[in-house]
């Protein structure tokens, strides 16, 4: 690849070296014909005539002196696995200039610590599987309900304990105060398309697992989605026979994440922080009800119409092919 403001591409540069080398073209006329400079032709056709090639030579120095060295470089590369710290506190540690430890955390693609994994220090491995279906990944997301009036992170601390005590059918607790219990986000995500399918519950046990497990693979079946493997992680619904022989019904392969490692299932995590955002505490539900009544539009959203990076900045949807009703 010849550089930005070369003048001749390769099989121009080529053309001019035959001319001057096989056909004996004059320099200057060959200069005149491509209109470029006769120091221009003669390079290419010297390089020709001694069986160079015509791609641009490095601009690389022979010899680089102040280089860093590998030494440090791993150092620096070390410490930040270690002590996450930035350019600045591991140029005093090292001994370089910051600029030179950025640059080096740049070239060895650390130099955001979103890319380092906060648990193990280590640099984040991502993977995504080839086809939809290959693996869907489940999780339950407990969100506290909403009592009549709204929540007290729209309306207040006060106005919000007025509102969860004025609630019908809230239960107390041990000291009498007023209870409203959580809702259960049911979550489904395709690992490779990330379309994902949610259902909201008063409870995550087995059998209500199960049951969306069920309806989530009807829903993706529908939409072209044959799910082969299904990853949880090791909460007591996911552990149970009821769990593994509805899989087997299914025709599911179950897996299971390492106990205290949520990063496996990091696609599904980082899809319920959005869905807290967008949905779960997006603006001033009045009630439980009417949160629960918007989750099936914001999914809508979720899957036709917001861009998503993993998916280079187009909804998921647009990853299944041929599908009926894929942009509406």
């Amino acid at each position: 690849m010849s550089h930005a403001n070369a003048a001749l591409t390769v099989r121009h540069r080529l053309k001019v070296a035959r001319l001057v080398v096989d056909q004996g073209v004059p320099i200057s006329e060959v200069a005149a014909r491509f209109q470029v400079s006769w120091p221009t032709v003669k390079r290419w056709a010297s390089r020709y005539a001694a069986g160079e090639p015509m791609t641009d030579r490095s601009s690389r120095p022979r010899s680089m002196p102040a280089k860093t060295s590998v030494a440090t470089t791993k150092r620096i590369v070390s410490l930040r696995l270690r002590k996450r710290l930035g350019p600045v506190q591991l140029a005093a540690h090292v001994g370089v200039a910051p600029s030179t430890a950025h640059r080096v955390l740049v070239r060895c693609r650390l130099n955001r610590l979103s890319h380092v994994d906060r648990a193990t220090g280590e640099p984040v491995r991502r993977y995504e599987h080839e086809r939809p279906g290959d693996l869907l990944h489940v999780d339950v997301k407990k969100l506290g309900n909403i009592p009549d009036g709204g929540g007290w992170r729209f309306v207040g601390r006060p106005e919000g304990l007025r509102n969860r005590a004025a609630t019908r059918g809230v239960a107390r607790n041990r000291y009498h105060q007023p209870k409203l219990g959580h809702a259960f986000v049911h979550t489904v995500i395709d690992d490779h398309s990330r379309v994902a399918y949610a259902e909201v519950h008063d409870n995550e046990t087995a059998a209500t697992a199960t049951a969306v497990l069920r309806r989530a693979v009807a829903w993706y079946a529908a939409r072209g989605i044959t799910a082969r493997r299904v990853l949880s992680d090791n909460g007591s619904a996911y552990r149970s026979h009821l769990w593994r022989d509805v899989c087997a019904e299914l025709g599911i392969k179950t897996s299971r994440t390492r106990p205290y490692r949520p990063q496996t299932n990091g696609k599904i995590e980082r899809f319920h922080r959005t869905l807290a955002d967008g949905w779960g505490y997006a603006r001033c539900y009045t009630s439980e009800a009417e949160r629960r009544d918007a989750l099936a539009g914001w999914l809508h959203e979720y899957n036709h119409h917001r861009p998503h990076t993993a998916c280079e900045n187009k909804p998921p949807i647009t990853r299944l092919t041929n599908l009926s009703g894929q942009y509406s």
